[in-house]
């Protein structure tokens, strides 16, 4: 059990690490930007790695890519970095309860794209960015993501690194 809990903060650490290097290294490379949207790509990989591994390390890596976004494009992107903190325990919390994969993903999309338009709308701007251009580009950009992470997923299965194992039990979507 010790080296469980060792190997989660170790690998929780290296998310992290990623979760706020992505932003800075990737700014302007493999970054898109209109109005309060931005999408940097594999920018929500390390939160949805970290969903496989449990609800404390996927708040520890939204906590990352928040500060991240903070240092380089500012408040109103950092606020909606701090969303990969929500739909990341909720992933984790799915996760644990025995869904697989692809149904933890797509179960955080609405979360995910819901919680970042609203973010953009509380900070002013009108509805048609907040919803279509925010939250439209939010489904866009976490698909992509998530294309990526279960790649990866796969990758590290096939290595011999498996992140976590949901707990087993019955339910439609588990299995």
């Amino acid at each position: 059990m010790a080296r469980s809990g060792a190997r989660e903060v170790v690998t929780g650490a290296l998310l992290t690490a990623f979760a706020l290097l992505i932003p800075l290294f990737f700014r302007g490379t493999l970054q898109f930007a209109l109005g309060p949207y931005s999408a940097t790509l594999a920018s929500h990989v390390p939160s949805m790695l970290a969903m496989f591994i449990g609800p404390m390390v996927a708040a520890m890596v939204g906590l990352g890519a928040t500060a991240g976004f903070l240092l380089t494009l500012g408040p109103v992107v950092a606020a909606r970095a701090f969303i990969h903190l929500i739909f990341g325990v909720l992933g984790a919390w799915l996760y644990r309860r025995g869904w697989r994969p692809v149904p933890v993903l797509l179960a955080a999309l609405p979360v995910h794209a819901a919680g970042e338009a609203l973010v953009v709308r509380l900070f002013g701007f009108d509805p048609w960015v907040a919803v279509v251009v925010t939250g439209g580009g939010t489904v866009v950009h976490h698909v992509l993501d998530a294309a990526i992470t279960l790649a990866l997923l796969r990758i590290l299965a096939r290595a011999g690194f498996h992140l976590a194992r949901p707990e087993p039990r019955a339910g439609r979507l588990a299995g």
